[in-house]
């Protein structure tokens, strides 16, 4: 069987694939149509103005769905495998679970809430997504110092490690790069502010917050890449299970007893 179809290992490919096509493609509508630089724009710049708005809420959407689905199965995966005694686990495990719902919810909210509509709740959305995505990426990496070995090597463990630190940097630097960039542009709106020349003030600080954007991004693609091998691992499947019930009328008709059965519709039950 290929790798691809291997338990539910699609999940977080199809999650990985489908995000970096909404961001590339917007990216190249957007830049095309002149409507952001070529160089390092903001990701939500990106999808700002019509057409690529539509396409980047409506991509960006299916992502949160796809980012909820694959958080959810993490979660049901690991209280399948550890003790009920591993209290401290089990509350770890749940955490990732909420910080994960979270940043999905935040990705949904800066999906259908560009700069142009209102923008408190686009920065609201955005600091849902990355804040929780981050802690996430963070707990869930030491979930796996905690399963490991007996469920995963060593390999996974530092690829997810070397993806929190990679997460971690890029949301310091966003966080200093932007307040850097307030700062030297006091009363200039900065969040709708769409094209930068070189030399102007600020524009620095604008690059580095962008690329910092884009590299924390990446750092949730890349670590949900490592979700792939423990997903293989779970198999879906739906068993159909008929039962009957044998109902019986007793009535009297001509001095005979007559039995009447009666029969349930089948019923589905899935298993994970």
């Amino acid at each position: 069987m290929c790798w691809f179809h291997r338990g539910l290992g699609a999940l977080p490919v199809t999650l990985v694939i489908w995000t970096c096509a909404t961001f590339i493609i917007c990216y190249i509508i957007a830049v095309l149509l002149g409507h952001v630089d070529p160089f390092i724009p903001y990701i939500s710049d990106t999808g700002t103005e019509d057409p690529e708005r539509s396409v980047f809420g409506f991509m960006l959407t299916i992502s949160s769905f796809l980012g909820a689905g694959t958080v959810y199965v993490r979660y049901k995966q690991v209280q399948a495998l550890i003790a009920d005694s591993e209290f401290s686990l089990q509350l770890l495990n749940y955490v990732g679970l909420l910080l994960g719902t979270f940043s999905c919810c935040g990705m949904c909210v800066v999906a259908n809430f560009q700069k142009t509509d209102m923008i408190f709740i686009h920065l609201l959305g955005a600091g849902l997504t990355y804040g929780p995505g981050a802690l996430y990426i963070l707990v869930q990496t030491g979930v796996s110092y905690r399963m490991q070995p007996r469920f995963h090597g060593k390999d996974i463990l530092w690829a997810r490690t070397a993806v929190g630190v990679w997460a971690l940097v890029s949301i310091i630097i966003l966080f200093v790069s932007s307040v850097l960039m307030y700062d030297d542009l006091p009363g200039v709106d900065t969040v709708q502010k769409m094209h930068w020349q070189p030399g102007e003030t600020g524009y620095v600080a604008h690059q580095v917050s962008a690329a910092a954007e884009w590299f924390l991004t990446f750092s949730f693609i890349g670590f949900f890449l490592t979700y792939i091998h423990d997903f293989q691992k779970i198999t879906l499947w739906i068993q159909p299970i008929l039962q009957s019930n044998h109902l019986y009328d007793y009535s009297q008709y001509d001095g005979r007893e007559h039995i009447h059965h009666g029969e349930r519709s089948p019923l589905l039950a899935g298993n994970i």
